[in-house]
Protein backbone atom coordinates (compact mmCIF):
# COMPACT_ATOMS: atom_id res chain seq x y z
CA UNK A 1 0.00 0.00 0.00
CA UNK A 2 0.88 3.49 -1.14
CA UNK A 3 0.11 6.69 0.56
CA UNK A 4 -0.13 10.35 -0.73
CA UNK A 5 -1.16 13.87 0.63
CA UNK A 6 -1.94 16.30 -2.74
CA UNK A 7 -2.40 19.18 -0.51
CA UNK A 8 -3.35 22.95 -2.47
CA UNK A 9 -2.19 25.39 -0.27
CA UNK A 10 -5.31 27.98 0.89
CA UNK A 11 -7.18 26.29 -2.29
CA UNK A 12 -10.78 26.01 -0.43
CA UNK A 13 -12.59 29.77 -0.80
CA UNK A 14 -15.83 31.14 -0.10
CA UNK A 15 -18.43 31.84 -3.19
CA UNK A 16 -17.28 34.98 -5.77
CA UNK A 17 -19.95 36.87 -7.53
CA UNK A 18 -18.00 37.26 -10.60
CA UNK A 19 -17.73 33.08 -10.54
CA UNK A 20 -21.65 33.52 -10.38
CA UNK A 21 -21.72 32.57 -6.57
CA UNK A 22 -19.24 29.57 -7.17
CA UNK A 23 -15.82 29.07 -5.26
CA UNK A 24 -13.31 28.53 -7.24
CA UNK A 25 -13.42 24.50 -6.62
CA UNK A 26 -16.78 24.50 -7.67
CA UNK A 27 -15.78 26.75 -11.00
CA UNK A 28 -12.19 24.68 -11.86
CA UNK A 29 -12.55 21.75 -14.74
CA UNK A 30 -11.07 19.01 -11.99
CA UNK A 31 -12.70 15.93 -13.61
CA UNK A 32 -9.71 13.42 -12.03
CA UNK A 33 -10.63 14.69 -8.50
CA UNK A 34 -14.54 14.73 -9.09
CA UNK A 35 -14.54 11.43 -10.37
CA UNK A 36 -12.63 10.04 -7.18
CA UNK A 37 -15.06 12.00 -5.18
CA UNK A 38 -17.77 9.53 -6.56
CA UNK A 39 -16.06 6.91 -4.37
CA UNK A 40 -14.42 8.56 -1.48
CA UNK A 41 -15.06 9.42 1.77
CA UNK A 42 -15.74 13.19 1.82
CA UNK A 43 -16.08 15.69 4.44
CA UNK A 44 -14.92 18.91 6.93
CA UNK A 45 -11.88 18.84 8.48
CA UNK A 46 -10.77 21.78 11.52
CA UNK A 47 -6.61 22.02 10.81
CA UNK A 48 -6.37 25.03 12.65
CA UNK A 49 -7.34 24.49 16.57
CA UNK A 50 -9.57 27.28 18.62
CA UNK A 51 -6.80 29.50 19.36
CA UNK A 52 -4.05 29.58 16.80
CA UNK A 53 -3.85 32.00 14.03
CA UNK A 54 -4.67 30.30 10.65
CA UNK A 55 -0.97 29.92 9.46
CA UNK A 56 0.50 27.61 7.10
CA UNK A 57 2.56 26.06 9.68
CA UNK A 58 0.18 25.16 12.31
CA UNK A 59 -2.06 24.19 9.55
CA UNK A 60 0.26 21.91 7.31
CA UNK A 61 1.69 20.51 11.52
CA UNK A 62 -1.69 19.21 11.57
CA UNK A 63 -2.62 17.97 8.30
CA UNK A 64 1.14 16.06 8.62
CA UNK A 65 -0.46 14.33 11.99
CA UNK A 66 1.22 16.81 14.47
CA UNK A 67 -1.03 18.29 17.08
CA UNK A 68 -0.20 22.27 17.22
CA UNK A 69 -1.18 22.28 20.90
CA UNK A 70 1.49 19.69 21.56
CA UNK A 71 4.59 20.75 19.11
CA UNK A 72 4.30 24.75 17.59
CA UNK A 73 6.57 27.13 18.63
CA UNK A 74 6.27 29.39 15.82
CA UNK A 75 6.14 29.69 11.64
CA UNK A 76 9.95 30.61 11.38
CA UNK A 77 12.25 27.99 13.25
CA UNK A 78 10.47 25.76 10.57
CA UNK A 79 11.63 27.70 8.18
CA UNK A 80 15.16 28.24 9.21
CA UNK A 81 15.49 24.87 9.49
CA UNK A 82 14.96 23.91 5.81
CA UNK A 83 17.35 26.62 5.37
CA UNK A 84 20.05 25.03 7.09
CA UNK A 85 19.95 27.00 10.41
CA UNK A 86 21.92 25.32 13.03
CA UNK A 87 19.70 26.96 15.87
CA UNK A 88 20.56 27.39 19.60
CA UNK A 89 18.16 26.61 22.18
CA UNK A 90 18.42 30.51 23.45
CA UNK A 91 17.95 31.66 19.80
CA UNK A 92 14.36 33.52 18.54
CA UNK A 93 14.14 33.67 15.08
CA UNK A 94 11.43 35.65 13.18
CA UNK A 95 10.46 35.14 9.26
CA UNK A 96 12.01 38.27 6.96
CA UNK A 97 10.55 38.93 3.70
CA UNK A 98 11.12 41.70 1.26
CA UNK A 99 8.09 43.22 0.39
CA UNK A 100 7.62 46.42 -1.75
CA UNK A 101 6.17 49.65 0.03
CA UNK A 102 4.81 52.96 -1.16
CA UNK A 103 7.05 55.54 -1.58
CA UNK A 104 6.09 58.37 1.33
CA UNK A 105 9.30 59.73 2.92
CA UNK A 106 8.26 58.46 6.68
CA UNK A 107 8.30 54.96 7.40
CA UNK A 108 4.91 54.81 9.26
CA UNK A 109 3.06 56.73 5.99
CA UNK A 110 4.20 54.19 3.74
CA UNK A 111 1.53 51.56 2.40
CA UNK A 112 2.13 47.49 2.10
CA UNK A 113 2.11 47.51 -1.62
CA UNK A 114 3.46 43.55 -2.18
CA UNK A 115 4.27 41.30 0.32
CA UNK A 116 6.77 39.44 -2.15
CA UNK A 117 7.72 42.52 -4.05
CA UNK A 118 6.85 41.07 -7.13
CA UNK A 119 7.50 37.27 -6.54
CA UNK A 120 11.32 38.84 -6.78
CA UNK A 121 14.13 35.83 -8.02
CA UNK A 122 15.85 34.14 -5.51
CA UNK A 123 19.38 35.52 -7.44
CA UNK A 124 17.98 39.35 -6.89
CA UNK A 125 17.04 38.67 -2.98
CA UNK A 126 20.08 36.81 -2.09
CA UNK A 127 22.32 39.66 -3.63
CA UNK A 128 19.79 42.16 -1.54
CA UNK A 129 20.30 39.80 1.51
CA UNK A 130 23.99 39.30 1.43
CA UNK A 131 24.26 42.94 0.91
CA UNK A 132 21.96 43.66 4.40
CA UNK A 133 24.22 41.52 6.15
CA UNK A 134 27.08 43.71 5.91
CA UNK A 135 24.75 46.03 7.94
CA UNK A 136 23.05 44.04 10.27
CA UNK A 137 24.98 41.14 11.18
CA UNK A 138 26.20 41.40 14.51
CA UNK A 139 26.80 39.02 17.91
CA UNK A 140 23.51 39.42 18.49
CA UNK A 141 21.65 38.78 15.23
CA UNK A 142 22.57 37.41 11.66
CA UNK A 143 20.20 37.31 8.26
CA UNK A 144 19.49 34.35 6.48
CA UNK A 145 19.01 34.02 2.47
CA UNK A 146 16.04 31.82 1.81
CA UNK A 147 14.06 31.07 -1.55
CA UNK A 148 12.26 34.17 -3.48
CA UNK A 149 11.13 36.94 -0.75
CA UNK A 150 10.88 34.56 1.79
CA UNK A 151 14.11 34.82 4.67
CA UNK A 152 15.13 34.63 8.09
CA UNK A 153 16.17 36.41 11.17
CA UNK A 154 18.25 34.60 13.80
CA UNK A 155 18.53 36.62 16.99
CA UNK A 156 21.25 35.31 19.95
CA UNK A 157 18.88 35.16 23.52
CA UNK A 158 16.21 37.45 22.04
CA UNK A 159 12.79 37.69 23.65
CA UNK A 160 9.52 36.32 22.50
CA UNK A 161 5.78 38.20 22.84
CA UNK A 162 5.69 40.61 20.20
CA UNK A 163 3.01 42.00 18.30
CA UNK A 164 4.39 40.96 14.23
CA UNK A 165 1.87 41.06 11.38
CA UNK A 166 2.47 39.45 8.29
CA UNK A 167 2.42 41.23 5.47
CA UNK A 168 0.52 39.29 3.40
CA UNK A 169 -2.66 40.20 6.10
CA UNK A 170 -1.93 43.48 5.10
CA UNK A 171 -1.76 44.02 1.45
CA UNK A 172 -2.82 47.78 0.14
CA UNK A 173 -2.60 49.00 3.29
CA UNK A 174 -0.97 51.35 5.54
CA UNK A 175 1.78 50.09 7.67
CA UNK A 176 1.77 52.20 10.87
CA UNK A 177 -0.76 50.13 12.87
CA UNK A 178 1.05 47.40 12.16
CA UNK A 179 4.67 47.70 12.97
CA UNK A 180 6.42 45.56 15.69
CA UNK A 181 5.38 46.18 19.25
CA UNK A 182 7.17 44.02 22.43
CA UNK A 183 10.43 43.77 23.96
CA UNK A 184 12.55 44.35 21.01
CA UNK A 185 9.57 46.25 18.75
CA UNK A 186 12.45 49.42 18.30
CA UNK A 187 14.99 47.33 17.47
CA UNK A 188 13.21 45.36 14.72
CA UNK A 189 11.47 48.53 13.69
CA UNK A 190 15.00 50.21 13.36
CA UNK A 191 16.00 47.43 11.13
CA UNK A 192 13.10 47.99 8.91
CA UNK A 193 13.77 51.52 8.79
CA UNK A 194 16.89 50.76 7.78
CA UNK A 195 16.80 48.42 5.08
CA UNK A 196 14.07 50.99 3.14
CA UNK A 197 17.01 53.36 3.15
CA UNK A 198 19.71 51.08 2.03
CA UNK A 199 17.59 48.88 -0.11
CA UNK A 200 16.25 51.98 -1.95
CA UNK A 201 18.95 52.77 -4.55
CA UNK A 202 20.22 49.23 -4.63
CA UNK A 203 21.67 47.91 -8.51
CA UNK A 204 19.14 45.34 -8.04
CA UNK A 205 16.09 47.51 -7.08
CA UNK A 206 17.16 49.98 -10.06
CA UNK A 207 17.05 46.86 -12.60
CA UNK A 208 13.39 45.83 -11.04
CA UNK A 209 12.18 49.28 -11.46
CA UNK A 210 13.45 50.13 -15.28
CA UNK A 211 12.15 46.87 -16.01
CA UNK A 212 8.52 47.41 -14.99
CA UNK A 213 9.01 45.35 -11.46
CA UNK A 214 8.36 46.12 -8.07
CA UNK A 215 11.18 46.82 -5.90
CA UNK A 216 12.43 44.95 -2.61
CA UNK A 217 12.40 48.27 -0.88
CA UNK A 218 12.27 47.09 2.44
CA UNK A 219 12.56 43.68 4.63
CA UNK A 220 9.43 42.60 7.17
CA UNK A 221 9.88 41.09 10.56
CA UNK A 222 6.92 38.52 11.54
CA UNK A 223 6.16 35.01 13.02
CA UNK A 224 8.61 34.64 15.78
CA UNK A 225 9.61 31.26 17.42
CA UNK A 226 11.64 29.20 19.15
CA UNK A 227 13.47 26.12 18.13
CA UNK A 228 11.17 23.00 17.67
CA UNK A 229 11.02 19.36 18.40
CA UNK A 230 9.17 17.22 16.50
CA UNK A 231 8.63 13.29 16.76
CA UNK A 232 10.00 11.24 14.08
CA UNK A 233 7.37 10.41 11.70
CA UNK A 234 8.63 6.97 10.27
CA UNK A 235 8.75 6.15 14.58
CA UNK A 236 5.31 8.01 15.35
CA UNK A 237 3.12 6.40 12.14
CA UNK A 238 5.74 3.31 10.99
CA UNK A 239 5.98 5.00 7.71
CA UNK A 240 8.96 6.04 5.45
CA UNK A 241 8.07 8.95 4.49
CA UNK A 242 8.95 12.08 2.02
CA UNK A 243 8.02 15.70 1.30
CA UNK A 244 7.99 18.21 -1.63
CA UNK A 245 7.42 21.15 -1.58
CA UNK A 246 9.31 24.68 -2.97
CA UNK A 247 8.38 26.28 0.82
CA UNK A 248 10.99 26.55 3.02
CA UNK A 249 8.14 26.24 6.32
CA UNK A 250 6.93 22.65 4.70
CA UNK A 251 10.46 21.86 4.19
CA UNK A 252 11.38 22.43 7.68
CA UNK A 253 8.14 20.47 9.07
CA UNK A 254 9.99 17.35 6.78
CA UNK A 255 13.57 17.66 8.13
CA UNK A 256 12.49 17.75 11.67
CA UNK A 257 10.14 14.60 11.10
CA UNK A 258 12.93 13.03 10.08
CA UNK A 259 11.62 12.60 6.18
CA UNK A 260 13.33 12.37 3.13
CA UNK A 261 13.37 16.30 1.07
CA UNK A 262 12.49 14.96 -2.32
CA UNK A 263 13.70 18.29 -4.61
CA UNK A 264 11.98 19.25 -7.63
CA UNK A 265 13.64 21.16 -10.36
CA UNK A 266 10.94 24.45 -11.30
CA UNK A 267 9.19 24.00 -7.87
CA UNK A 268 8.95 27.62 -7.91
CA UNK A 269 6.05 28.18 -4.92
CA UNK A 270 3.67 29.60 -7.25
CA UNK A 271 1.36 29.15 -10.48
CA UNK A 272 4.13 28.44 -12.90
CA UNK A 273 5.64 25.73 -10.85
CA UNK A 274 6.42 22.59 -12.30
CA UNK A 275 3.18 20.74 -10.90
CA UNK A 276 3.99 17.13 -13.33
CA UNK A 277 7.58 17.51 -12.18
CA UNK A 278 6.42 17.18 -8.53
CA UNK A 279 4.19 14.17 -9.72
CA UNK A 280 6.75 12.34 -11.24
CA UNK A 281 8.85 13.07 -8.38
CA UNK A 282 6.48 11.60 -6.08
CA UNK A 283 6.10 8.22 -8.11
CA UNK A 284 9.62 7.50 -8.29
CA UNK A 285 10.12 7.95 -4.52
CA UNK A 286 6.67 5.92 -3.89
CA UNK A 287 8.06 3.41 -6.56
CA UNK A 288 11.41 3.32 -5.07
CA UNK A 289 10.66 2.31 -1.66
CA UNK A 290 8.98 5.49 0.48
CA UNK A 291 5.53 4.41 1.72
CA UNK A 292 4.60 7.99 1.82
CA UNK A 293 4.57 11.10 -0.19
CA UNK A 294 3.43 15.00 1.47
CA UNK A 295 2.88 16.63 -2.18
CA UNK A 296 2.62 20.24 -1.43
CA UNK A 297 1.60 22.92 -3.53
CA UNK A 298 1.70 26.74 -2.85
CA UNK A 299 0.16 27.84 -6.25
CA UNK A 300 -3.24 28.56 -4.93
CA UNK A 301 -2.59 29.85 -1.93
CA UNK A 302 -0.16 32.82 -3.20
CA UNK A 303 -3.51 33.48 -6.16
CA UNK A 304 -5.54 33.95 -3.58
CA UNK A 305 -2.93 36.76 -1.21
CA UNK A 306 -2.73 37.97 -4.95
CA UNK A 307 -6.55 38.47 -5.42
CA UNK A 308 -6.17 36.81 -8.46
CA UNK A 309 -9.38 34.39 -9.44
CA UNK A 310 -8.42 33.20 -12.69
CA UNK A 311 -4.66 31.96 -11.72
CA UNK A 312 -6.09 30.37 -8.75
CA UNK A 313 -8.68 28.31 -10.83
CA UNK A 314 -5.56 27.55 -13.01
CA UNK A 315 -3.35 26.27 -10.15
CA UNK A 316 -6.69 23.91 -9.02
CA UNK A 317 -6.98 22.37 -12.72
CA UNK A 318 -2.87 21.91 -12.88
CA UNK A 319 -3.16 20.11 -9.74
CA UNK A 320 -6.50 18.06 -10.73
CA UNK A 321 -4.49 17.08 -14.44
CA UNK A 322 -1.19 17.18 -13.68
CA UNK A 323 -0.87 15.76 -10.30
CA UNK A 324 -3.63 13.94 -9.42
CA UNK A 325 -4.14 12.27 -12.80
CA UNK A 326 -0.48 11.46 -13.20
CA UNK A 327 -0.02 10.05 -9.86
CA UNK A 328 -3.55 7.60 -10.02
CA UNK A 329 -2.55 6.78 -13.42
CA UNK A 330 1.39 5.55 -12.43
CA UNK A 331 0.32 3.69 -9.48
CA UNK A 332 -2.77 1.69 -11.03
CA UNK A 333 0.14 0.92 -13.82
CA UNK A 334 2.24 0.19 -11.39
CA UNK A 335 -0.35 -2.41 -10.37
CA UNK A 336 0.08 -0.35 -6.55
CA UNK A 337 -2.79 0.04 -4.58
CA UNK A 338 -2.85 3.10 -2.34
CA UNK A 339 -4.80 5.51 -0.47
CA UNK A 340 -4.73 9.39 -1.46
CA UNK A 341 -6.38 12.17 0.86
CA UNK A 342 -6.41 15.90 -0.97
CA UNK A 343 -7.07 18.90 1.28
CA UNK A 344 -5.77 22.63 1.37
CA UNK A 345 -4.36 23.13 4.73
CA UNK A 346 -6.33 26.03 5.27
CA UNK A 347 -8.86 28.86 2.83
CA UNK A 348 -7.09 31.74 1.49
CA UNK A 349 -10.45 33.40 0.27
CA UNK A 350 -9.75 35.65 -2.34
CA UNK A 351 -12.48 38.32 -1.16
CA UNK A 352 -10.03 38.96 2.33
CA UNK A 353 -6.66 37.69 0.50
CA UNK A 354 -5.67 36.04 3.74
CA UNK A 355 -5.98 33.03 5.84
CA UNK A 356 -8.95 32.01 7.50
CA UNK A 357 -9.68 29.42 10.02
CA UNK A 358 -12.33 27.54 8.25
CA UNK A 359 -12.89 23.82 8.09
CA UNK A 360 -11.23 22.18 5.12
CA UNK A 361 -12.77 19.81 2.64
CA UNK A 362 -11.60 16.74 2.43
CA UNK A 363 -11.16 13.77 0.30
CA UNK A 364 -10.28 10.40 1.05
CA UNK A 365 -9.75 7.88 -1.32
CA UNK A 366 -8.81 4.40 -1.39
CA UNK A 367 -7.93 2.63 -4.69
CA UNK A 368 -8.64 -1.18 -3.55
CA UNK A 369 -12.35 -0.35 -2.29
CA UNK A 370 -14.65 2.67 -2.79
CA UNK A 371 -15.08 4.31 0.94
CA UNK A 372 -18.90 4.41 1.49
CA UNK A 373 -18.16 5.97 4.99
CA UNK A 374 -16.11 4.69 7.70
CA UNK A 375 -17.25 7.61 10.00
CA UNK A 376 -21.08 7.27 8.63
CA UNK A 377 -19.50 9.52 5.92
CA UNK A 378 -20.65 9.50 2.24
CA UNK A 379 -18.96 9.68 -1.16
CA UNK A 380 -19.93 12.91 -2.76
CA UNK A 381 -20.68 14.32 -7.25
CA UNK A 382 -18.08 16.43 -6.87
CA UNK A 383 -15.37 17.77 -4.29
CA UNK A 384 -15.59 21.16 -3.63
CA UNK A 385 -16.25 23.33 0.03
CA UNK A 386 -20.22 22.48 -0.85
CA UNK A 387 -20.13 19.03 -1.02
CA UNK A 388 -18.46 18.00 1.46
CA UNK A 389 -20.29 19.84 4.20
CA UNK A 390 -23.24 17.94 2.58
CA UNK A 391 -22.50 14.69 3.52
CA UNK A 392 -22.05 15.40 7.14
CA UNK A 393 -18.56 14.23 7.89
CA UNK A 394 -16.92 16.40 10.31
CA UNK A 395 -13.60 16.18 11.48
CA UNK A 396 -12.76 18.21 14.56
CA UNK A 397 -8.86 17.50 15.33
CA UNK A 398 -7.07 17.77 11.94
CA UNK A 399 -3.85 16.10 13.41
CA UNK A 400 -6.07 13.00 13.05
CA UNK A 401 -6.18 12.91 9.60
CA UNK A 402 -2.57 11.04 9.20
CA UNK A 403 -3.71 8.03 11.29
CA UNK A 404 -7.35 7.84 9.20
CA UNK A 405 -5.01 7.89 5.92
CA UNK A 406 -2.86 5.27 7.55
CA UNK A 407 -5.66 3.07 8.89
CA UNK A 408 -6.58 0.11 6.73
Amino acid sequence: MKYIVVLGDGMADWPLEQLGGKTPLQAADKPHIDALAKSAEVGLCRTVPAGFKPGSDVANLSVMGYDPHTCYTGRSPLEAVSIGIDLKDTDVTLRCNLVTLSDEEKYEDKTMIDYSAGEISTAEARELVEFLKKHFDSERCRLYAGVSYRHCLVVDHGQTGHELTPPHDISGRPVKTFLPKGPMGEFYLDMMKSSARLLQDHPVNRARIAAGKRPANSVWFWGEGTKPALENFSEKFGKRGGVISAVDLVKGIGILAGMRIIEVPGATGNYDTNFAGKADAALEALLGGLDFVYIHMEAPDECGHQGDVAHKIYSIEQIDQKVVARLCEGLYAAGERFRMLICPDHPTPIAVRTHVSDPVPYLLYDSGAALNGAAGGATAAAYDEDSAKQTGVFIENGFTLMKKLFAE
